[in-house]
């Protein structure tokens, strides 16, 4: 009698801890009254805005729990497995290009803010004074070249092939290039502030969320920044199916009401700008 009791408490302890074990790193984005949502974000600025909105929408019944990040690949891997229930960090050429490259199932809940691209160097002050054969260091981030090949063209530096779709412009796409710059496109987004530090490059591209991760300012410390009318909206991304679940839309109606749109062109100076849909 007491072996069989014994089996029976070891079976109904090994179920329970098999049971928690199938649900570890899972959200609950499956219940759609669910009251606490999970948000996976870079951590300038996307977190810091993320937290000016948390009490926000506490106010409106939701818990928020933020997850942050320091790369572009790792928050929609999560998202996918289900860790998050959504993630604010990227644009959408770049949402777009993830779900193509790797099957991702995700849809857009909302476009927050643009985060313009500046360009930085150490040894000139302006655009104009890049000499012949200067070497442009910018993301190995294949969906924001054309974003940079765009800008460098309003600039005057090249011109892209006639019908060549701006958004999918690659180097290859350059038609001129009268100062014969080179291009460096071997490192990832967030290592490009340490490359500006140490000199690398005759100029330097870099995001705003990692430029002023690093403590530079992109409207003070940049030669050149994109103009504020950018395509390049960054997204709340989510599971398909999910942008309706009422704690995402709560999410995206607090990120998009004017306290926060306010917080956000007061804390960055314009180096990140609100948008609303």
């Amino acid at each position: 009698m007491k072996k069989w009791l014994v089996a029976f408490l070891v079976l109904i302890l090994t179920t329970g801890l098999a049971a928690c074990g199938s649900s570890a790193g899972k959200t609950d984005s499956g219940k759609e009254d669910s009251k606490k949502i999970v948000v996976g974000a870079s951590n300038v600025p996307h977190a810091e805005i993320l937290e000016k909105a948390k009490p926000l929408l506490e106010k409106q019944g939701y818990q928020m729990e933020i997850k942050t990040f320091n790369d572009y690949v790792v928050p929609n891997q999560a998202l996918d497995s289900g860790e998050l229930d959504a993630n604010y960090f990227q644009h959408i050429p770049y949402l777009e290009s993830q779900m193509a490259d790797n099957g991702y199932k995700f849809e857009i809940a909302g476009g927050i803010h643009i985060e313009p691209i500046g360009v930085y160097s150490k040894d000139y002050k302006s655009l104009e004074e890049l000499p012949k054969g200067a070497l442009i260091i910018m993301s190995s981030s294949v969906a924001d070249h054309g974003r940079i090949l765009t800008m460098l063209e309003k600039e005057g530096l090249i011109t892209l092939n006639d019908g060549v779709e701006k958004v999918k412009a690659t180097i290859d796409d350059i038609k001129d290039n009268p100062k014969e710059l080179k291009f460096g496109t071997e490192y990832e987004p967030a290592l490009l502030p340490q490359i500006f530090n140490n000199g690398e490059g005759d100029a330097v591209l870099i995001n705003s969320n990692f430029a002023i991760d690093a403590g530079l300012n992109p409207l003070k410390d940049s030669i050149a920044i994109e103009e504020s009318d950018s395509p390049y909206v960054n997204v709340v991304a989510v599971r398909e199916g999910d942008a309706d679940k009422p704690a995402i839309k709560a999410l995206v109606e607090v990120l998009h009401s004017k306290e926060i749109q306010d917080f956000i062109l007061e804390k960055y100076e314009g180096a990140v700008v609100p948008v609303k849909e």
